[in-house]
């Protein structure tokens, strides 16, 4: 099963991909200027790829919870796709991503950051 995974952000969004159930590749991250462009954007890599499942990053715990629960779950409503939708917990993944590059490059607001979390996030779901 082709899946695929989104850490949704403000300002960019991380993309991973996983076409084999064991390897998790991050993408080049979505460059957000508006919420429909974003979402022409990731629904046009989904089809791409031919996605079958897109895993999709939710904040637990927080003060701000509710709200970016509601502002994800708005964007991944403007996807208006014909594929499983599934909620993964995305706590922490940032804060993990920057861990594991950190020496490995620059972190610039590029988006690599936003997809390594992406990746995480995937790979949380799948259980690697």
């Amino acid at each position: 099963m082709r899946v695929a995974s989104i850490d949704v952000g403000l300002k960019r969004i991380g993309v991973a991909i996983c076409l084999d159930g064991k390897i998790v590749f991050p993408q080049d991250a979505i460059l957000r200027k508006n919420r429909n462009q974003a979402a022409r954007d990731v629904k046009d890599f989904l089809i791409e790829w031919d996605i079958e499942k897109l895993v999709v990053g939710l904040p637990k715990g927080g003060s701000s919870e509710e709200e970016m629960e509601r502002r994800i779950k708005h964007f991944v409503s403007l996807l208006d796709l014909d594929i499983d939708i599934v909620y993964q917990d995305e706590q922490g993944s940032s804060f993990e991503a920057k861990e594991l590059t950190k020496g490995l490059f620059r972190h610039k607001k590029d988006g690599k950051i936003d997809s390594i979390a992406a990746k995480i996030i995937l790979q949380r779901w799948l259980g690697i």
